[in-house]
């Protein structure tokens, strides 16, 4: 692939059309370029902002065809759009991250032993593809989580485990799907690190965010990290050494839990992350530029924060009051001056749905946090 840079007007390929590829059509429309985007949601909030929507699934080769003759570069914003056809469109044009970079992501044995054989920080687990390996587990992996190892996302998909007993069954209700069986780790507590590497091998991290679930979702986090700086140069060095063993192009996530204040990796997102949605209106450079740079063959964008923030989701279960669904009362945000507020578009609210998000930025971090707490009580979100 030679190094040559793709320059506006050109069409960028997005395969996915969620609020990441919406963003994505944003930042490419901001510097100049169209974007077609491929998702077979006919609602795709990315689709709504689009030059063009191919809306058919992603094995249609006839579309994926005409798709690879109509861009210039094409990426993703979705860890599970089949590596098969990532490796078909790379045959007519760069697809960046590459089909084998994604493989890895998708799949948590891949992904485990990645870690492990590259000498990356990782929790005890054990590969299950059929019942004997639980059998065969280490009694010490107990208790643990039973995660399958392809389509889990938001706490989808797993399950805690007391004993062998527990994980047969847990094996038995996922249909024999092959799985991980991690240690469960007690947690200190969670970060990330977000970064962009471009073809030319250089990385730019942001900075590294502190993050707190609900349920297994993402519902708030803290940038800078609430950790010590020595936490935060090792996530994001590690960050960065996962990607170049990857041989990663475009913007990535890498998820990391504290444990006894022992970093260790937990997932990898081969797209941006929602834990970086922050940079849209903390950093010099967003992750979603950064996301085009890398496509097309930009330098990449300085990635320093110019405030600290808060990043807060709103999820689905805020348009409804009981059973009464109504959209919510947003005057509530657009009251705080240094909120801002990102909807995505989407054609419903359901429970559990990420439907946007506001951070709150500033100069003090502590009153940041503070304002934004503030504001996610007040529009409606309760603690569990």
């Amino acid at each position: 692939m030679s190094s040559t840079m793709i320059l506006p007007p050109a069409t960028l390929g997005m395969l996915g059309g969620g609020q990441l590829g919406r963003f994505f059509v944003t930042a490419a429309h901001e510097m100049g370029y169209q974007v077609w985007v491929l998702d077979p949601d006919k609602n795709s909030p990315a689709a709504q902002i689009a030059e063009r929507h191919f809306c058919v699934s992603y094995d249609d080769y006839a579309a994926l065809d005409e798709f690879a003759n109509g861009c210039a570069a094409i990426t993703t914003e979705f860890e599970n759009v089949p590596a098969a056809t990532l490796d078909y469109l790379a045959k007519f044009v760069p697809v960046r991250p590459s089909a084998a970079a994604v493989a890895v992501c998708q799949n948590r044995i891949a992904e485990k032993s990645f870690l492990r054989d590259n000498g990356l920080p990782h929790g005890p687990f054990a590969a299950i593809n059929c019942e004997d390996d639980i059998r065969n587990a280490d009694l010490a992996l107990f208790p643990a989580i039973l995660k399958v190892a392809r389509f889990g996302y938001d706490g989808k998909g797993q399950v805690t485990v007391n004993n062998r007993e527990e994980a047969l069954l847990a094996f038995g209700q996922f249909k024999g799907e092959h799985c991980v069986l991690e240690q469960r780790l007690t947690l200190d507590y969670e970060v990330s690190v977000v970064l962009a590497r471009d073809e030319r091998g250089q990385v730019q991290c942001f900075p590294t965010g502190e993050n707190q679930h609900t349920k297994g979702i993402l519902d708030v986090s803290i940038v800078p990290a609430r950790t010590t700086g020595c936490v935060r140069g090792e996530a994001e060095e590690v960050a960065a050494r996962i990607a170049e063993k990857l041989g990663y192009i475009g913007t990535m996530g890498v998820e990391f839990f504290i444990c006894r204040g022992q970093l260790i990796v937990n997932e990898m997102a081969p797209r941006p992350h929602n834990s970086g949605h922050y940079t849209i209106d903390a950093c010099v450079t967003n992750q979603f530029e950064q996301q085009v740079r890398a496509l097309c063959g930009l330098p990449l964008g300085e990635a320093r924060a110019h405030s600290a923030s808060v990043m807060v989701n709103l999820l689905g279960d805020l348009w409804y009051d009981g059973e009464t669904y109504r959209e919510p009362d947003w005057t509530t945000l657009y009251a705080i001056p240094n909120l801002k507020l990102h909807l995505y578009g989407k054609h419903h609210a359901r429970p559990g749905r990420k439907m946007g998000h506001f951070t709150v930025i500033g100069d003090n971090a502590e009153a940041v946090q503070k304002t934004a707490l503030a504001a996610r009580a007040a529009i409606g979100i309760k603690d569990e």
